[in-house]
């Protein structure tokens, strides 16, 4: 039998539009926004890194990062990001939204320039020092995608709730595409500057001194945004949900709300207690009732997250091997240093402005003979396009907005921040995995030091089938259109239908983390 609701959480469900959800939408956007920027600018720099730092003089082609260092570089702020999202998730609910908000960010801004200051001039102390940096980097990555998200959720109205949250998600986009910006105009500016001959030409004269600049700007920049909406974020009052059915104070949430809604508010602290003592709402997260309540709806929103990312990131982050694949970018030793990072960010902002569904995947894969002849190259840039954008427009954004509606409030941060971190399980067997399957069987066709894969085309494969399997996962996870939190979650529910009494009512009880 359903309860009534609380006044407050009525006043935020019934709430028009107002300018409130457009601050929130951008206090919480530019946070994702930083994440994007930090996470997939590296695929950016890495070719430089390996010229600086791995070319061996006299060799016909310019240096590479070794099969293990390209890894881990590429790698190892996804690492990050998965202890993040079940840490800061965690944390989120035990210590409420706001006060761990700040401190991911502060952290992604330390990191991001740390990164750019990678100590030292040799190959083994720059790489590691970057390593270590930008694993935290991504530590403070992860907490922000289940605190951006409930945050959301937990400030919207419930007509337009989906749409706010996946507005968040949505600047993930314009982190890419500023990120491939940035790295052009710094490209630029040093390329005009700093003039150099192709490799081909000159090889030591190739790589100007100054380029080891280059990537340390580009990675520094991430700050930059993040250190922009820190204040603001600080302003941002606790979450009326947070503050009344997880902290249990309905006169703070109340006057909270009061605020932000500029309406009056009824404190109803009764409510509140009653709800804090009802047996049915007070599981743990691994109680029977939560796997009874919840259980499907978790490994529905966990597997299509890991499952998509498999596939997302494995594009996203090796798009430069790609475009090499098909011819669309110049042979490494036919450019100087900096020029090659100039044509990776610029093929990458092509790709972010157009936009992984199987269909596309497919029809990348199976033809892939016929897209990799370079008369085919402009069909297969555009069919790659649309790959991301049908990632993006659906799953992508479904994965990030479903957790942060279906479970209770006590533990919503905490399964967004386990369903996010499938996906970050997912990315790194995308990132680690393309790495090494991709290789062609032909020695002469594959990346120096790697082993033979399964080659670009039945990789492709492989990935189109993974997304296929997300397509039965979906059907576990609920709808959430038109619904409150609460009935969801079924945090309003009486199972029992018993009545709860005056002296329960002031009983207090703790309830289980």
């Amino acid at each position: 039998m359903a309860r009534e609701n609380l006044g407050v959480l009525n006043a935020l469900d019934a709430a028009k539009t107002q300018m409130y959800h457009f601050t929130a939408i951008v206090i919480a956007g530019m946070g994702f926004f930083t994440d994007a920027y930090d996470l997939f600018t590296i695929p950016n720099v890495t070719k430089l890194l390996g010229r600086i730092y791995y070319t061996v003089e006299g060799a016909p082609k310019p240096g590479t990062l070794p099969p293990n260092v390209s890894a881990a570089v590429n790698g190892v702020a996804l690492c990050g990001t998965l202890a993040g999202q079940l840490f800061f998730g965690w944390l989120g609910d035990k210590m409420g939204r706001k006060k761990v908000y700040g401190l991911t960010l502060a952290l992604m801004v330390v990191s991001s320039i740390a990164s750019g200051l990678s100590f030292g001039h040799t190959p083994k102390s720059v790489i590691s020092t970057l390593c270590f940096f930008r694993f935290w980097l991504g530590f403070g990555i992860g907490g922000d995608y289940p605190l951006s998200a409930t945050i959301m959720s937990e400030y919207a109205n419930k007509r337009t709730r989906g749409a706010f949250i996946a507005s968040v998600f949505a600047m993930q986009g314009f982190g890419i595409l500023v990120g491939a910006v940035v790295s052009i105009i710094v490209a630029t500016a040093f390329n005009h500057a700093y003039k150099a001959p192709s490799y081909a030409v000159n090889a030591a004269a190739s790589l100007v001194p100054q380029a080891d600049y280059v990537w340390r700007i580009i990675l520094m920049f991430g700050a930059v945004p993040a250190a922009l909406t820190y204040y603001w974020r600080m302003q941002m009052p606790e979450t009326a949900r947070y503050t009344a059915l997880v902290a249990k104070n309905g006169k703070q949430a109340a006057l909270d709300m009061s605020k932000v809604l500029q309406v009056e508010i009824i404190a109803e602290q009764e409510k509140v207690d009653a709800i804090s003592i009802r047996d049915d709402n007070n599981f743990g997260l691994f109680s029977k009732e939560f796997a009874r309540r919840h259980g499907l709806h978790l490994l529905g929103t966990c597997a299509c997250w890991f499952l998509l990312d498999i596939a997302y990131y494995s594009s996203n982050l090796f798009q430069k091997d790609i475009y090499s694949n098909i011819g669309w970018l110049p042979p490494a030793k036919d450019m100087n240093a900096i020029q090659e990072v100039y044509k990776v960010a610029r093929a990458t902002a092509l790709i972010a402005l157009c936009g992984t569904v199987p269909v596309f995947m497919f029809a990348l894969a199976l033809p892939y003979n016929h897209w990799s002849q370079k008369s085919h190259r402009i069909g297969f840039l555009v069919m790659y396009a649309l790959t991301f954008f049908f990632a993006n427009f659906g799953p992508n954004s479904t994965t990030f907005v479903v957790p942060a509606e279906i479970f209770p409030a006590r533990l919503r941060s905490t399964c967004h921040g386990i369903s996010a971190a499938a996906g970050k399980a997912g990315a790194i067997i995308g990132a680690f995995g393309f790495l090494y399957a991709s290789q062609d069987k032909d020695r002469t066709k594959r990346d120096a030091g790697y082993p033979a894969g399964i080659g670009m085309k039945n990789t492709l494969i492989v990935l189109a089938v993974v997304n296929c399997l997300g397509i039965f996962f979906t059907l576990l996870v609920p709808e959430s259109n038109g619904k409150s939190l609460e009935e969801l979650s079924r945090e309003n529910e009486d199972e029992g239908g018993d009545e709860i009494t005056e002296q329960q009512a002031t009983t207090s009880r703790t309830v289980p983390v």
